[in-house]
């Protein structure tokens, strides 16, 4: 049993997300959303040292020495599979662990609403899912993922940095890359991808110009494909993947992307009221005739008026989703407006517990 492990049990026995172990501090998880001490004691830099490169792979370690950094994804047998992040610090080695637990949960168990699950049954376009690190923006593709593979019969293609969620294969054939490992790069691997015949690819992170350009044209190909970003809210998301295109080709891109992309949800998790917990707030963004109509003109502005308007098709506003959730009384007032991007209409609620 490695040193690791034993902090690793203790995180999910408390239901944590995060593990922090980094030298010259006392090890830290993330519970609820609220970083807490696990352990008083500070962690020596040569203990950390040693305890890491007793998990890491052969080639994270020699990543990590060429580079100072390194991702793996790291896996207690019939226990959970963690997403690891080494680095140098100030005071010597660290790593943060993520939590993944060792089987997705389903739509049905995140209680994802009836339009996030129609997009799921398209069988081409581009589906985006955003939100800050720690959003589970992994949790509601898998559980995508997994609504795909229990109804149709295809073949869905995963690449990502590092595998997070393993998925069994139900009604399809799953392939799963990780980059690093299987692959040189996202680009790489999703331009090999349109190659092997698949009917979904999903792509961890849209994290530069060549594989979002990629992305676009499988997507225009008749591929499914689904990826994420990191952009607070649904509107910003459709503007971020224009601009990162130069200026001469972006009037083209905005005209593919008016044609194939099928819908962006845009997500955050705000702590339950008991605190024991968090609920996922979608913002969700569909590409209707009229939203094609704006994205095709480079009027992202009034992108947000169009998902105000259009509650018939599913599309609602990220306060939108947090009122609802208030009004269940799923979270606080104070949560609320925390979470909130029009401030002032959560502010008579902003003191209340519930």
């Amino acid at each position: 049993m490695a040193v690791i492990d034993g902090y690793l049990t203790q995180l999910l026995e408390k239901n944590g997300s995060d593990l922090h172990f980094l030298a010259g501090d006392p090890a830290r998880i993330r519970q609820y959303g609220e970083l807490k001490p696990l352990r008083p004691e500070r962690l020596a830099a040569d203990m950390v040292q040693t305890t890491l490169y007793e998990i890491m792979p052969k080639l994270s370690v020699e990543r990590f020495e060429a580079k100072d950094g390194t991702d793996f994804a790291y896996s207690i047998p019939g226990v959970a599979r963690f997403r690891v992040n080494v680095m140098r610090q100030l005071n010597g080695m660290g790593a943060v662990f993520r939590a993944i637990p060792s089987k997705a949960r389903t739509a049905q168990e995140l209680k994802l609403p009836e339009a996030v699950m129609n997009l799921c049954k398209m069988n081409n376009g581009l589906i985006l899912v955003t939100g800050k690190t720690g959003s589970g923006k992994s949790t509601t593709l898998a559980a995508m993922i997994d609504d795909i593979n229990t109804r149709e019969k295809g073949h869905i293609l995963t690449i990502e940095d590092p595998i997070e969620f393993v998925h069994t294969r139900k009604q399809c054939l799953i392939s799963q890359r990780e980059i690093g490992v299987h692959a040189a790069s996202f680009s790489s691997a999703l331009m090999s991808a349109l190659r092997e015949d698949p009917d979904v690819i999903l792509v961890g992170e849209l994290r530069d110009l060549e594989t979002m350009s990629i992305a676009v044209t499988a997507a225009e190909m008749g591929i499914l494909v689904m990826g994420t970003l990191h952009t607070n809210g649904a509107a910003a998301t459709v503007d971020r993947l224009v601009n990162a295109f130069p200026a001469d080709k972006q009037p083209h891109v905005r005209t593919m992307l008016s044609t194939s992309l099928r819908g962006v949800v845009s997500q955050q998790l705000v702590p339950t009221v008991n605190k024991q917990g968090r609920v996922a707030a979608l913002e969700i963004l569909i590409n209707t005739p009229a939203v094609a109509n704006l994205i095709r003109q480079g009027k992202m502005d009034q992108l947000e008026n169009a998902m105000q308007s259009g509650g018939a098709t599913g599309m609602r506003l990220m306060d939108t989703a947090i009122q609802t959730l208030l009004d269940a009384r799923q979270i606080s007032g104070q949560e609320a407006y925390k979470k909130a991007i029009n401030k002032s209409r959560f502010e008579l609620v902003r003191n209340a517990t519930t």
